[in-house]
C-alpha cells in the first residue's frame, strides 16, 4: 500500500491480506490460546525470534499483530505492542527505561495511577526520584535535570487542567542530555498529535478511551522504535504477563475504521459545548485548549492539527451541596471515571484525586471540588448543551 495515501485510508486497508482471508472484507480473529507446528525443526525455528512467530497468544497473536501494525502506521511509529490495560503499557514503558535509583521529571498533573506508580511504588521498590515540574516552560524541565536523571515523563495535554508541555522543545533537550521521553498522548491521539515525529522516543495510550470508542474494552499500547518494541516485548511484555486478549484487538481494529471521524465530531462537539461554558455566568474557567483563549493555545495549534472531546471547567460556586445538586442533575452525561467513549459523560476529579494523592501535592494541582471533567462524546450539541443549561439552572 502506498505511503503516499491518507491515514484515513490506510486505518482501512494498511496491513490487510485479504487474499490470505479468502477475501473476507473484515479479517478473522484468531481466538487461540497456541500456534502448532509440523516438526522440530520448524518450532526450533520460530523460537530464534519470538518477536516474528506465532508460538503461544501471551507473546503473538495475527488478530493482535495486525491492529499493532496499523496503530504504528497511524502514530509514525516502527512498532507497536498492545497490552491489557493503558496501565499496563505506561507500567511496562517505565519499567524497560528505569533501574533501581534512577531520577524522573514529570508534569505536575499526570494520570493518577502513573502518578501512584512512580512517586510510591517505584519510589519504594526501586528509590526512584521523582520531580514534579509546570512543563509550562522549558527551563522547569532544564532546572529539574540531575546527574541521575534518566527518564522525562510527559502527558500533553496533562489531566483535569490540561495544560501542554512543548513536546519538540522537550524532545531536544533529552536527545541532548542523553535521556529517554516518554509521552502519555492519549489525549490528542496519532490523529491529532504525532509526538514520535518530533523527536519522542515512546508513545504510550490507553486504548480503552479513543482507539476503542465505544467504551466496551480495556486495553493500552505502547509505540516506538522496532528496537525498543522488541525489547519490550521480550521482556516487560513476556514476564509481566500484560497480554492483549485477541477479540478485544479485533474490536480495536473494528474501531479504527471510524476513528477518523469520531475524533472530527468530538472535537466539533466539544468546541461547540466549551464556547458554551465559557460564555456561562455559573462558570469561572474552562481548560480546553482548543479555546481561542486558552493560555497556551498557539502551542497547541503549532502541535497540534486537532483537538478531541475532554475538557474541564471550574464551577463559579464553593458550596459542596450546590455542585452535586449541578452534578446530579444533568440526565444526557453520565457519571463516569472514564472517557473517549460514544457516550458524555462527568467527572469531579476531586472525588478521585483526593483519595489517590498527598493533600499537598492535591493543592498544587490547582483542583478544586468545582472543577468538572466532562468527556463530550457523539450526542447531538445542542442536546448536550440544554443538558448542562438546565442543570446549572437547578
Amino acid at each position: 500500500m502506498s505511503s503516499e495515501q491518507k491515514f484515513e485510508t490506510q486505518l482501512q486497508h494498511f496491513g490487510e491480506k485479504r487474499q490470505d482471508y479468502h477475501g473476507a472484507v473484515v479479517p478473522p480473529l484468531f481466538q487461540n490460546s497456541l500456534f502448532t507446528f509440523e516438526s522440530w525443526e520448524a518450532i526450533d525455528a520460530a523460537f530464534d525470534d519470538r518477536t516474528k512467530n506465532f508460538i503461544y497468544t501471551r507473546g503473538k497473536n495475527p488478530s493482535v499483530s495486525l491492529v499493532e501494525e496499523k496503530i504504528a502506521n497511524l502514530a509514525g511509529g516502527e512498532n507497536a505492542k498492545l497490552f491489557g490495560s493503558g496501565m499496563a503499557a505506561i507500567s511496562s514503558a517505565i519499567l524497560h527505561l528505569l533501574n533501581p535509583g534512577d531520577h524522573v521529571i514529570t508534569v505536575k498533573n499526570i494520570y493518577g495511577p502513573t502518578n501512584n506508580l512512580l512517586n510510591a511504588y517505584l519510589r519504594r521498590k526501586m528509590n526512584i526520584d521523582v520531580t514534579y515540574v509546570d512543563g509550562e516552560n522549558i527551563d522547569d524541565f532544564v532546572q529539574a535535570i540531575t546527574d541521575k536523571t534518566r527518564l522525562i515523563y510527559l502527558e500533553s495535554p496533562s489531566s483535569a487542567v490540561f495544560r501542554l508541555q512543548d513536546i519538540a522543545a522537550v524532545a531536544k533537550l533529552a536527545k541532548e542530555k542523553g535521556l529517554k521521553t516518554i509521552i502519555d498522548n492519549t489525549w490528542a491521539t496519532p490523529i491529532f498529535q504525532k509526538p514520535l515525529a518530533m523527536g519522542i522516543d515512546l508513545e504510550v495510550h490507553s486504548c480503552s478511551k479513543y482507539f476503542g470508542g465505544h467504551s466496551d474494552i480495556v486495553a493500552g499500547v505502547i509505540i516506538g522504535s522496532e528496537q525498543d518494541i522488541r525489547d519490550i516485548s521480550v521482556n516487560e511484555f513476556e514476564l509481566l504477563g500484560g497480554k492483549m486478549a485477541p477479540f478485544e484487538a479485533w474490536l480495536i481494529l473494528r474501531s479504527l475504521r471510524t476513528m477518523p471521524i469520531r475524533m472530527q465530531k468530538h472535537q466539533e462537539n466539544a468546541m461547540q459545548v466549551a464556547t458554551f461554558l465559557e460564555n456561562h455566568p455559573k462558570i469561572r474557567r474552562v481548560n480546553y485548549p482548543g479555546l481561542a483563549s486558552f493560555p497556551q493555545y498557539e502551542l497547541g495549534c503549532r502541535q497540534m492539527s486537532g483537538f478531541s472531546g475532554l475538557l474541564s471547567f471550574e464551577l463559579a460556586m464553593e458550596d459542596l451541596n450546590q455542585i452535586k445538586t449541578f452534578f446530579n442533575g444533568l440526565k444526557i452525561f453520565q457519571i463516569g471515571v472514564s472517557w473517549g467513549g460514544h457516550e458524555s459523560l462527568i467527572y469531579a476529579p476531586a472525588i478521585s484525586y483526593l483519595k489517590e494523592l498527598p493533600q499537598e501535592q492535591f493543592k498544587h494541582l490547582g483542583i478544586s471540588l468545582g472543577n468538572m471533567r466532562i468527556s463530550v462524546g457523539l450526542e447531538n450539541g445542542d442536546d448536550l448543551i440544554d443538558d448542562l443549561a438546565q442543570a446549572l439552572d437547578l
